[in-house]
């Protein structure tokens, strides 16, 4: 329901239902009806513009009191027209300021209709012609009122519709946002900590080397720092590639996205910290890129995780078909960090990772000890290994 908030009494409006009452009862005593203005006529004739100067405070009081006071004053045949502005300013400044307006409005349009009826039964001629009339101006305002409160109510609906969709459209961008924001932390986690962390140790192999009690092995330091360097050009790979997605260039370029192809690297690299990986890669046929990149991400964090944390002697990485889709597990005999799982985000960013291509993650204990990660990445469109 449209409504308008309500004000206090002003002068103004002392001063508007004086001058439109002096006005009614110069029309009333010019162009008398079937009765001429009396006083009572008088005093029902000004007190029924009374309740105007308050309608801004007290709508329905000040309308319940005019019509108790019109009411009256049309049954007692004075000039009926003299009343018709009062009566209109007040259906409609009801309209306006009121609350339950279409059975208010109708029911007073039902006791001015009984009313008038009723004196044009007792009347004739002209008499008759201006009770019309008069019912005519009464319907006609509520016609009105009722044609306006739509238009405002419509009005009201297009504008909450537009606010809403506009605050929905906020909200969504800034959940695009939120979401892109996300996927660059975990990309650039992904890369930089498998990295990092593989530097840190082949950097500490060095320096072991270096300050070792035996002679100096210079082909094993520069094995070693030749470990470092490659480390070193695969991340910048990487990172330019990642940068590459996030821009939206060269996405099509082939060796662009990292997929399961590019495990063996993975698996090579983690294998200079002194690890020894089995790899069980198998031929699991051509991935849907997001897929792919899935799979290598959560293959390099676990990696990772492994290197860093795990203090594990062997591990096992193995990707296989099942089921209509990829499982990936990476499974190491280490303990684990105080026997739990690896502290920070990565754990988080590979559920993030599964979760993104409609897949899951598990991680936790193995059966037999040690830490397993396995991954089930769901394929739609991927193509089958062919079969020999």
């Amino acid at each position: 329901m449209v409504t308008v908030p309500r004000g206090d009494v002003t002068v103004r409006d002392v001063l508007a239902a004086s001058a439109l009452a002096g006005a009614a009862a110069a029309a009333a005593v010019l162009w008398p009806g079937v009765r001429a203005l009396d006083a009572p006529g008088v005093l029902l004739l000004v007190a029924a513009h009374v309740p105007l100067a308050v309608f801004r405070r007290w709508p329905a009081p000040g309308l319940l009191a005019l019509v108790a006071l019109v009411l009256p004053y049309h049954l007692a045949q004075y000039q009926h027209h003299a009343l018709v502005p009062a009566e209109v300013i007040a259906l409609f400044a009801y309209a306006v300021l009121g609350r339950r307006v279409r059975i208010v409005l109708g029911v007073v349009a039902s006791l001015l209709g009984v009313c008038v009826v009723g004196m044009a039964m007792r009347a004739g001629g002209g008499s008759l012609r201006e009770q019309i009339a008069v019912i005519e101006a009464v319907v006609s305002v509520v016609i009105a009122v009722q044609v306006w409160r739509v238009h405002r109510a419509r009005l009201a609906t297009i504008t909450e519709r537009a606010e809403r969709a506009e605050r929905t459209r906020e909200e969504e961008a800034r959940r695009r946002v939120a979401e892109e924001r996300l996927r660059i932390a975990r990309d650039l986690h992904d890369l930089l900590a498998h990295s990092i962390t593989l530097i840190g140790v082949q950097a500490g192999a060095a320096a072991h080397l270096a300050r070792g009690d035996r002679p100096l092995d210079r082909e094993e330091l520069a094995d070693a720092l030749a470990s470092i360097a490659s480390t070193c050009r695969d991340a910048r790979t990487e990172l330019r590639g990642t940068l590459q997605v996030l821009r939206g260039t060269d996405v099509g370029t082939p060796g662009t996205l990292p997929g399961p192809r590019a495990v063996a690297g993975l698996v090579d690299a983690a294998r200079s910290s002194g690890i020894d990986i089995d790899l069980r890669d198998g031929d699991v046929g051509t991935l849907p890129p997001e897929t792919g990149v899935a799979a290598y991400r959560i293959v390099q964090e676990a990696l990772t995780n492994v290197v860093k944390h795990a203090d594990a002697k062997r591990a096992t990485v193995s990707l296989a078909r099942d089921g209509g889709g990829l499982v990936v597990r990476v499974a190491d005999d280490g303990g684990g960090p105080s026997g739990g799982p690896p502290e920070g985000f990565g754990i988080l960013g590979m559920i993030e990772r599964a979760r993104s291509v409609g897949g899951t993650l598990d991680a936790g204990p193995g059966e037999s000890g040690g830490f397993v990660v396995t991954a089930f990445l769901p394929l739609v469109d991927a193509v089958a290994p062919r079969q020999a």
